[in-house]
This record gives C-alpha cells, sequence and structure tokens, in this order.
C-alpha cells in the first residue's frame, strides 16, 4: 500500500491525578490503510479506539510512533482540507438552524460561495432530513436528526477521508440503512473511510477490514467481504437423519430460495449463512415444508462478536 494511512509504533499515554504512574492508551500499534478502503476500528470500552481516532486526525500528538496520509502528517493543511469527521459526541451551535450550520461550515471549508446554498441544499436531502429541518433550530433537533445533520458537515466539499465515529447512534432503522449506503457510494468513489462503531453487523456489512483493539494494542485484524448480503450464520440441528437424506444439493437449493446459502453440513448439523431474522424465519420454514424435522435452529457468532468473547486486558482511552 503506497497511498492511504500509515501508522507506525504509535504510543500514548496519559498522567492521572491522585494515582502513581501514567495510564497507556495505545502500546505500539501498527497499521496501513488502502486509499479507497473501508476500515472498522472496534473493541471493548476503554481500549484506546477514541485516542487513535484522536491521533490519526492530528488532534492528539503520540508520545512515539509515526502517522502518515498520503505520505504526510495528519494536522497538515492538505490533508485537512481532503478529510471530513463525525465524532461520537456532537457538540454543534444549537442556536443556529440546521441550514445556517451547515453553511458556516461550508464558508470555513473554503469552499465556492456561489455554491453555498445548492451545496447545503443537496448536504440536507443526502443524509434524509427534511428540507424544513434545515430552518429549524438546531437545540430541537432529536439525537437522529443531529446525528444525520453531523454526517452532513462531515460530507461538505466530497472529502477524500472520512472519519465515523459511531454515525449510527441514536438513528433509527431507516437512517441506518441510509448511512450504510452513503458508506457504499462513498466506497465506490474511492473514499477511504474510518468506521468506529460497537454495532457489529453494521461493520460486518460495510467494512473490508477490521481491526480489533484492546490494551491499547491491535490483537487482531479480520478480513470481511464488504456489503455482504450475508451477514449471520444459522446453526440447524435436525432429527433422524433427514438432512442427510435431503442432501447437499436440495439444502443448497432451500437456503437459495430463502435468500440464504448453505456453507457446511455435517449431519445432523447444518450452517447457513443468512442476512437477517426474516432470511432465517423464511429458511426455517422451507426447510420444515420439505420435510426436515427442525430439532433446534441457534445463530452463532459472528468472527467480530467472538473477538469480544476471549479474555483479554484493558487500557484507558
Amino acid at each position: 500500500m503506497t497511498a492511504g494511512i500509515r501508522v507506525e509504533g504509535l504510543s500514548k499515554s496519559y498522567r492521572r491525578l491522585l494515582t502513581a504512574g501514567p495510564v497507556r492508551a495505545l502500546d505500539g500499534v501498527s497499521l496501513e490503510i488502502g486509499a479507497g478502503e473501508v476500515f472498522g476500528i472496534i473493541g471493548p470500552n476503554g481500549a484506546g479506539k477514541t485516542t487513535l481516532f484522536g491521533c490519526l486526525l492530528g488532534f492528539l500528538r503520540p508520545d512515539t510512533g509515526r502517522i502518515t496520509i498520503d505520505g504526510r502528517a495528519p494536522d497538515d493543511l492538505a490533508i485537512r482540507r481532503v478529510t471530513g469527521y463525525l465524532p461520537e459526541r456532537l457538540v454543534l451551535d444549537r442556536w443556529m438552524n440546521g441550514r445556517d450550520f451547515l453553511a458556516y461550515h461550508h464558508a470555513l471549508a473554503r469552499l465556492p460561495a456561489a455554491d453555498r446554498g445548492t451545496d447545503v441544499d443537496a448536504a440536507i436531502a443526502r443524509v434524509g432530513l427534511d428540507p424544513e429541518a434545515g430552518t429549524r433550530s438546531i437545540r430541537k433537533y432529536s439525537r437522529g436528526m443531529l446525528q444525520r445533520l453531523g454526517l452532513a458537515q462531515a460530507l461538505l466539499g466530497s472529502p477524500r477521508y472520512v472519519f465515523l465515529d459511531e454515525p449510527a447512534s441514536g438513528v433509527d432503522p431507516a437512517g441506518v440503512v441510509l448511512f450504510r449506503r452513503l458508506l457504499m457510494e462513498m466506497k465506490g468513489r474511492g473514499v477511504t473511510i474510518l468506521l468506529n462503531s460497537h454495532q457489529l453487523e453494521q461493520v460486518e456489512r460495510v467494512c473490508d477490514r477490521v481491526a480489533f483493539v484492546s490494551g491499547g494494542k491491535v490483537e487482531a485484524v479480520e478480513t470481511l467481504e464488504a456489503g455482504a448480503a450475508l451477514a449471520r450464520v444459522l446453526r440447524v440441528r435436525s432429527l433422524g437423519g433427514a438432512l442427510e437424506r435431503q442432501g447437499r444439493t436440495a439444502l443448497e437449493a432451500l437456503a437459495r430460495g430463502a435468500g440464504g446459502e448453505l456453507t457446511d453440513l455435517a449431519p445432523p448439523q447444518a450452517r447457513f449463512a443468512v442476512a437477517d431474522d426474516d432470511a432465517a424465519a423464511r429458511l426455517i420454514a422451507a426447510l420444515v415444508a420439505a420435510g426436515v424435522p427442525v430439532a433446534e435452529a441457534a445463530p452463532e457468532e459472528s468472527r467480530l462478536e467472538r473477538l469480544f468473547l476471549e479474555p483479554r486486558g484493558g487500557a484507558s482511552s
């Protein structure tokens, strides 16, 4: 990877009040994130994710190590001009209305004044806010509306690097689908996206790779199929050798008909990949209709969920 983000040996500690010794939030973190990649950062609370984001954005200076983005420092003005950021904790100018807030940030970004009105209207529509919301005081926004407005601000000027910290927090299901669509749209344009989220299902659906951070270290990096339609594994156990009698070919056809996929057959159990609970219900109904007595059907933890189940140390962030 010659372009994109390079993190080399990054360490960062904080001083603690009333206790002896510093807290190490990051401990020798090294990563390479390619241009146009959707990269997820997950881990338990206090693992160092927020500190890592702060260093990547140039808000915090690491004690040791180096970060480059397209060969430049994160706080280089050339990098700042092409970076968008949606923080987890939104602090907005609530006395403004939505349109004025976006127009203000449009001006701060030194985007063409002649395009300001058009760009602001387009940004509001892009994140699914009603035009009327643009004239409403931000203090009257719901949590989900604030998230949408924050995302609209982050995407002004079509940045090449987008940092999203819990972007779907407080957003309704329609908003989650919209955010996912926007992420895939940006990926299609070659935007590099870093996503910090506890919503593992969404991470699995949109990310190319995911780093699991724990105790200030990158404990694992998982490669995923970004935008995969099949996001869950359903384990099915049957009775009386029914799965074996059906055979792999018939089970594959039943799975496809329900919108899923047979991933493993080891009678009396089979594993199927499905997109969601509705697909799982369709698959179970299809198996029963085909004469397979289903004794048990249970979801398995995803690869990302299993990372959280392993005992690991923590660090403050």
